[in-house]
């Protein structure tokens, strides 16, 4: 069968790239074609266009950006009627996907929704959308399912593919010293800084987690940096700061960490999934701060508060993300800090709740089965 499947970034392309290989095994003359990133490249599909040309995200950039984001609509429509699949996957991405969903249903093509766009934080309404234009709406937090059920929309929750993908890392002996030094770390203990994939994310969040960096001048801070984002704009804001930049090797820093500073994200399960204790950050510019107070409908912005239903880890959002308030509870999660253990056994409760691995394997095999009975 035919595949078309859309990723807007660097997080959907790595759950597209594993949902890829899967298809591959339950279709093998699967033929895939997408929109998305290096790693479902090198998972087996035709790459037409990398999301570092389509992923545009904040309000006022998408505002700067409608030119671009048009052209991008219209030539993802054509690739999809030129190739005429049998199914278009989306993944996430809903500024973009949802006026893909629409095209492609008054199409006749069939639609799978795979990793639901957070309509539960804010502009519910758009559930209307997924009622009207998705055959098929794979989640991948327990919680959306009464989220879905409200609205009457039957939903597949067959788990969090996360798990699959960190289950493939090697844990490390504590201290982790081989893998530091393939890192180019010193022994010193580690604070990781996961400060986004987006420009503006690092423009607005990595300077003030780089305020705490002289208060701890016993660990060395790293930050997990991202290949589509250049050296400059990271070396500019760090300026004479002692922390090494490393690119495309999170999990790695993630295992050879004590602590880790994380914007809100998926890094933030990523970072509870590894055990390490964690205060999320957030910020941005202020129309676009403004503009997300007023909409969002959420009581937390992390996926782990998110999860479990109570604040696990500090949200410290815009103004409170100051030098202060990040000393205080960097210290409370280190080694002898007030909440480390505390969060530790939370993170045991969100593994209980995300249930087993192997999630990519069902969803794929659920969707070549759906596919092949033509239900």
């Amino acid at each position: 069968m035919k595949y078309f499947i859309i990723a807007g970034e660097q997080s959907g392309d790595l759950h597209g790239s594993n949902l890829i290989k899967e298809l591959k095994k339950n279709d093998v003359h699967a033929e895939i074609r997408c929109w998305g990133g290096d790693l479902m490249e090198s998972a087996g599909a035709t790459l037409l266009r990398h999301y570092k040309d389509t992923a545009f995200m904040g309000f006022v950039v998408i505002l700067k950006n409608l030119g671009a984001i048009k052209r991008n609509l219209s030539l993802c429509k054509q690739h999809i009627s030129e190739f005429s699949p049998d199914v278009v996957i989306l993944i996430d991405y809903p500024g973009f996907n949802f006026r893909i969903a629409e095209f492609a249903k008054k199409s006749g093509f069939r639609i799978f929704y795979y990793i639901s766009p957070k309509l539960w934080a804010w502009n519910e309404g758009r559930v209307e959308r997924v009622r009207k234009y998705v055959d098929r709406m794979y989640i991948i937090f327990p919680f959306e399912v009464d989220f879905y059920n409200k609205h009457d929309i039957k939903v597949e929750y067959q788990g969090n593919p996360l798990l699959d993908e960190i289950e493939k890392k090697t844990i490390v002996p504590e201290g982790g010293n081989d893998l530091k030094k393939s890192l180019g770390l010193s022994g010193k203990p580690v604070i990781a800084l996961l400060s986004g994939s987006r420009n503006h994310e690092i423009e607005h969040i990595l300077p003030k987690m780089l305020r705490a960096v002289d208060h701890f001048p016993e660990y060395q801070f790293v930050i997990a940096g991202v290949r589509n984002l250049p050296d400059k704009l990271y070396y500019k804001i760090i300026g004479n700061k002692p922390v090494k930049l490393i690119k495309e090797k999170t999990y790695e820093i993630l295992q050879v960490s004590t602590a880790a500073l994380v914007a809100s994200g998926t890094a933030t399960l990523e970072t509870a999934l590894f055990n390490i204790p964690q205060v999320v950050c957030f910020g941005g510019d202020f129309f676009s701060m403004i503009i997300a107070w007023i909409v969002i409908k959420v009581k937390f912005i992390s996926l782990v508060n998110l999860i479990l239903g109570y604040e696990a880890v500090r949200e410290l959002i815009q103004y409170s993300l100051n030098k202060k308030n990040l000393v205080l509870e960097i210290k409370a999660i280190l080694p002898g800090g007030s909440k480390r253990d505390m969060m530790l056994n939370d993170y045991r409760k969100l593994k209980e709740i995300l249930g087993p691995s192997g999630a990519s394997a069902r969803i794929a095999g659920d969707m070549v089965k759906v596919l092949t009975m033509k239900i």
